[in-house]
């Protein structure tokens, strides 16, 4: 919620947007995150879509897939894909940022955040790409760890005692220990820390507890992966005070959570900067534009 409602610079109207900041969703099983957010924020993925969650040909199915769902930045299911595509990401807002900004003319300045859990730290693939990005001082890359310290198979300590912590600080990250990551008092202060460190990546490890609200299963491997059943969603719907119904959203919460108007905004405001740089930059500003549309040069001979 913090990071989509405070932070992220993301326009529904147009997930193409060039200059928009990335959010990958490393542990992609659960991808009901991402598809409630898009939803939510005013993407084109109606609520039909999300009770048609994992269904075939539907938009939502159970892992996110680029090109398939709108706003959807990378396809994860692998464990530690997520954040490997996140590093490439993050390699190549800094690339781009070198090659095309002026002096006066910053038209590559954009964030990209990864939500990740204890199997994507697990991973090998995670050891080798967030040491890369220690490497590069990669300072728009900035990691959100749900350090819940379960699995599918149960509690991780009996397979997974890493110092994680020490781990991300000898890559050469900032790492911000010991955030509440049900407070959002806490995880805004942690987040506009690591956004205000601009030479190395951050870790944001937000201690959570799986199936929070749930009376008889949070805390458990019994909510990782299974429905929570309809008498366990009835005591989770009394617990935390929900007392709407199934798929039932009420308009004003819709009212509080749509981005497109912002999010619009915030894109005209870029085209009005990416005009000035093609008016004074005309060869540069082709050149970018050729890239953002996935084309191939002009006089390119295979």
């Amino acid at each position: 919620e913090v990071l989509w409602r405070d932070f992220l610079n993301h326009n529904p109207n147009n997930p193409s947007w060039a200059d928009r900041d990335r959010f990958v969703l490393s542990n992609g099983h659960g991808s009901m995150l991402i598809y409630s957010l898009l939803h939510l924020t005013g993407y084109d993925l109606p609520m039909s879509e999300l009770q048609n969650f994992r269904q075939l040909h539907s938009k939502t199915p159970g892992h996110p897939e680029v090109g398939y769902t709108a706003g959807v930045e990378t396809t994860t299911g692998p464990l530690g894909q997520g954040i490997a595509n996140a590093v490439g990401m993050a390699i190549a807002e800094k690339t781009l940022a070198a090659q095309f900004n002026r002096p006066g003319h910053d038209i590559v300045d954009h964030f990209t955040y990864v939500f990740m859990g204890d199997g994507c730290m697990m991973e090998g693939i995670s050891h080798e790409v967030c040491s890369l990005a220690g490497t590069l001082k990669l300072g728009k890359l900035i990691a959100f760890y749900d350090d819940n310290g379960i699995s599918i198979d149960g509690h991780v300590e009996g397979w997974f005692t890493d110092d994680t912590a020490k781990r991300f600080e000898a890559y050469g990250w900032h790492v911000i220990r010991g955030i509440d990551g049900h407070d959002a008092q806490a995880i805004k202060r942690a987040t506009e820390e690591a956004r205000a460190v601009t030479d190395k990546p951050s870790l944001l490890m937000c201690k959570t507890i799986i199936g929070f609200g749930s009376p008889n299963k949070q805390g458990t491997h019994d909510s990782h992966g299974a429905p929570l059943g309809d008498a366990e969603i009835a005591l989770t719907r009394e617990q935390l005070g929900w007392k709407y119904g199934p798929f039932e959203i009420p308009s004003d919460i819709y009212a509080q959570w749509d981005a497109k108007e912002a999010g619009q905004a915030k894109e005209s405001a870029w085209n009005e900067k990416f005009a000035a740089y093609e008016k004074a930059f005309p060869q540069e500003a082709a050149e970018f534009t050729r890239r953002m549309k996935g084309e191939m040069p002009s006089d390119f001979d295979a």
